[in-house]
């Protein structure tokens, strides 16, 4: 788990606004959708829970027993944890960051933003990588001309790639949404 984005509460933040749940049912949501970028399973997702219902971000709405089973509590996201939601994925999708998880969860997770409000997000996204790639090109410019060998800049080649794809990646999203090409229901009333 990215501890600096907490993508494990993000994405139960995110779950709740489709259905009340309890915290198996996540477990599974979560395993069977392939949230790939959420390690630390089931424990970490138990610990998720238990803080986002002490910050009152989401709240018991009832107890549920089968059969034999333990009772599970279910959780419903409240307006706090709604906005909560909305500002967090905003912000991942918005500020390019080393750790590329958080972009993916974000990705996997924008279905709750307005469309507009993600297309915003993926514009300026879109506007920081592009100044970005042109002050890697700049410094890769200057190294050359001061003679160090190609060999020392493989790492700022690399990050340049990868920045370069994702760039490319953003802008046939974009115009796949500018098109109207993906069905964009979203999930969080604002």
């Amino acid at each position: 788990m990215a501890q600096r984005h907490n993508l494990v509460g993000l994405t139960v933040l995110a779950l709740l606004t489709v259905r009340p749940s309890h915290p198996y049912e996540l477990h599974r949501f979560i395993i069977d959708t392939h949230k790939d970028y959420i390690t630390g399973l089931p424990r970490s997702l138990y610990h998720a829970v238990e803080r986002l219902a002490k910050d009152e971000l989401i709240v018991p709405s009832k107890t549920d027993r089968e059969g034999r089973r333990p009772e599970r509590t279910v959780y419903e996201i409240t307006d706090e944890g709604r906005q909560e939601l909305v500002t967090r994925l905003r912000q991942l999708l918005e500020k390019p960051d080393p750790d590329r998880r958080a972009f993916v969860a974000a990705v996997s997770l924008m279905g709750c933003l307005p469309l507009p409000e993600a297309q915003r997000a993926l514009r300026g996204r879109a506007a920081t990588i592009e100044g970005v790639l042109a002050g890697m090109e700049a410094h890769l410019r200057a190294m050359a001309d001061s003679g160090l060998p190609a060999i020392l800049m493989l790492e700022v080649e690399c990050e340049q790639a990868l920045y370069t794809a994702e760039l490319g990646w953003i802008t046939g999203l974009l115009d796949r949404l500018d098109r109207g090409e993906l069905d964009w229901q979203t999930t969080v009333e604002m």
